[in-house]
């Protein structure tokens, strides 16, 4: 018996977002259908209704793919390139001026986006650490002292 092999068949893995917030903490959030999200650039604005997360409004920064090569918003594709560059993202140079060749991804969300790096531009009712239900500490130690914690 022949078993039947899905050559070319490609499924898409989940997205990982990363959320800048403004005061400077981040969020992370597992998208497992991300096809929502295919076809945008990076610099494009986002509803939070999107990705779940209403009342709020995000822009893309960066990301990367499955394989680790960070997103560069100057190439207009979805895969990855070998570029010549001297400084950006993606490159450390050892000395001042020199050129490194370097494999990076395009500046498009495609099925091989594995992280997509978005900040908030617009910010909802609800603040992110509620939202993701990541209250900080001194949140926590005011509602222990008021008797709401218990």
């Amino acid at each position: 018996m022949l078993k039947e092999s899905k050559i070319g068949e490609y499924k898409m893995p989940g997205l990982n977002l990363v959320i800048g917030d403004k005061d400077g903490k981040s969020y992370s959030k597992k998208l497992e259908d991300h096809s929502v999200l295919v076809g945008r650039k990076i610099g494009e604005q986002l509803k939070g209704e999107i990705i779940g997360i209403s009342g709020y409004e995000f822009k893309i920064t960066g990301g990367s793919n499955d394989a680790g090569f960070p997103m560069r918003h100057e190439l207009n594709l979805t895969g990855k390139k070998i570029i010549y560059a001297r400084k950006g993202v993606g490159i450390k140079t050892r000395y001042k001026g020199t050129y490194i060749r370097k494999t990076v991804a395009g500046n498009t969300v495609g099925q091989k986006t594995a992280q997509l790096n978005i900040s908030v531009e617009k910010a909802g009712k609800k603040s992110l650490a509620e939202i993701f239900g990541k209250a900080s500490a001194e949140q926590k130690e005011a509602k222990e002292e008021k008797g709401e914690g218990k």
